[in-house]
């Protein structure tokens, strides 16, 4: 634009050199969506997705929570020598042990599952989880092959902790890509449904076995049949997964469809997950997992896993009444997850996650304090405030964190950040909090602990941003009918151009 004396007068080359320039930025900023660009789900498919990644999911945590549940037990057939705080000390190290290698598996399983696609890494998973628990229920005791046992159970116990490294993160990325923008927190709920279910199946088994068989009856070999159970759970899941196809995102993600905008600058994305790229160009949103993740497994494997021997071994409940409150608040829990997941689909993942981090925070000794009285129900009161506060973070979670990364790394970044951050503060829960009480003489350990967790959380969540109701990082938008993607379209068309 050249200006002579008091008069302006315009460039016509350089408007036009202006407007090109503004049209290129608007382009990189809001790059042209098409119809084919947009997916519409299809809701049978979309059901039967959830469902294949949830099963899996609820065999993950039957799993551990047999494990669990069945830790004294198991200190005593693996571990004989030594009290009984030093056996379920033992039991509970070899219980973390699998932790030890969840983020190996999430580093293997992660970005093969971004490089080959998300099924075909499901389907392994669910397999070598199924195997490991299977050959546990098979392991001699200690008593018959000696120290060859406890070493077998530790073998076992790092095969699950390697598979289950590529499960929660490949499962949660298997649903949200699937799921339309706007219910994503809905069908993201059932991800954690199926942790909840795979909970319950595991202690209602232990509770109807310690009801039928004696204690001579299942130390010998009652504690086996719950683990044996793994194997027909495994097949039904890799018969479900293997009836899918990839997930929409992934196939166009494939066919090189997908352009993810990135630093303001549109770049074509590839389906390799490389770990340098996760760890060099994705680490802000890795931290704020890791934080996230770390708060919520805390307070997770606090209640879920460790509170019916907290009842048990540290004030001296009855192991099987313990268990059945729990399983009275984990019903409550599944009664409610989806609705949780439906209001983080209309209030945003925030406020929700917001609310389960600030009620671990105050609740957590008010509710160790209900839980001390010893009574049927104050027990059940304490440990419902604590299960409402959870299931705020189960409903939310699974659809708040796949949405932190781009498709082209979404499984292998999560996948990571989730197993590292368990690895270090979800699967120690136990051990630490068993070890703290030992070392402090306080039965309130466990509120003190979760308490600090849900602190980081409450940080963690002020640091994120809202993802409720957009389409996923790096993937066009995905709705539920073919009037939704006209909207889209049309509304995009109607923006101001320069």
């Amino acid at each position: 634009m050249a200006v002579t004396g008091d008069d302006a007068s315009v460039d016509p080359a350089a408007v036009r050199r202006h407007r090109m320039l503004f049209r290129a930025i608007e382009k990189r900023r809001h790059p042209k969506l098409r119809r084919s660009d947009i997916t519409v789900t299809d809701k049978a498919v979309v059901r039967r997705a959830t469902k294949a990644a949830a099963l899996g999911n609820a065999m993950e945590w039957y799993d551990f929570g047999i494990y669990s549940y069945l830790a004294s037990t198991i200190g005593k057939v693996f571990f004989p020598s030594g009290s009984d705080t030093a056996q379920l000390i033992s039991s509970f190290a070899t219980f973390s042990v699998a932790f030890l290698v969840r983020p190996l598996g999430a580093m293997v399983f992660g970005p093969l599952g971004d490089k080959i696609g998300r099924r075909s890494i499901l389907a392994i998973t669910v397999i070598m989880m199924a195997v490991g628990t299977f050959a546990i229920g098979l392991i001699p005791s200690h008593a018959a092959i000696g120290v060859v046992a406890p070493a077998l159970l530790i073998f076992l116990r790092l095969v699950q902790g390697f598979s289950t490294g590529g499960e929660y993160g490949g499962a949660a990325t298997f649903i949200a890509e699937y799921a339309p923008d706007k219910r994503r927190g809905f069908f993201g709920s059932f991800l954690e449904f199926g942790t909840l279910a795979g909970y319950v199946g595991a202690s209602g088994l232990v509770v109807v076995l310690s009801g039928v068989l004696s204690q001579d009856q299942m130390l010998h070999w009652g504690w086996r049949i719950p683990f044996l159970v793994a194997a027909p759970l495994g097949l039904i899941g890799l018969y479900l997964r293997l009836r899918l196809d990839e997930t929409p995102a992934f196939q166009k993600l494939e066919g090189g469809q997908v352009r993810a905008a990135e630093d303001a600058a549109a770049v074509e994305t590839s389906a390799t997950a490389d770990l340098g790229e996760i760890f060099t160009h994705h680490w802000r949103p890795l931290v704020l997992c890791l934080a996230l993740v770390a708060a919520y497994n805390v307070t997770d494997y606090m209640l879920l896993s460790y509170m019916p021997t907290y009842l048990s071994d540290e004030l001296g409940y009855d192991t099987d009444r313990g268990l059945l409150i729990l399983v009275i608040v984990m019903v409550v829990q599944m009664c409610v997850i989806n609705q949780v997941g439906r209001l983080s689909d209309r209030f945003g993942r925030r406020p929700l996650l917001m609310t389960g981090m600030l009620g671990f925070l105050v609740l957590s000794v008010p509710s160790f304090l209900l839980i001390r009285q010893g009574s049927v129900l104050l027990i059940g009161l304490g440990l419902l405030l604590l299960g409402l506060s959870l299931v705020a973070l189960l409903g939310t979670m699974s659809a708040a964190l796949p949405a932190f990364f781009p498709t082209h790394v979404r499984y292998g970044s999560l996948a990571i950040a989730y197993n590292l951050s368990t690895s270090l503060f979800g699967g120690t829960t136990p051990l630490v909090i068993t070890a703290l009480i030992s070392a402090f003489h306080s039965t309130l350990m466990p509120a003190y602990y979760a308490s600090a967790a849900a602190a980081v959380g409450v940080v963690a969540v002020l640091c994120m941003w809202e993802t409720a109701n957009k389409p996923l990082a790096g993937s066009p938008p995905c709705v539920e009918t073919e009037e939704e993607a006209a909207e889209l379209v049309q509304a995009q068309s109607a923006r101001p151009r320069f």
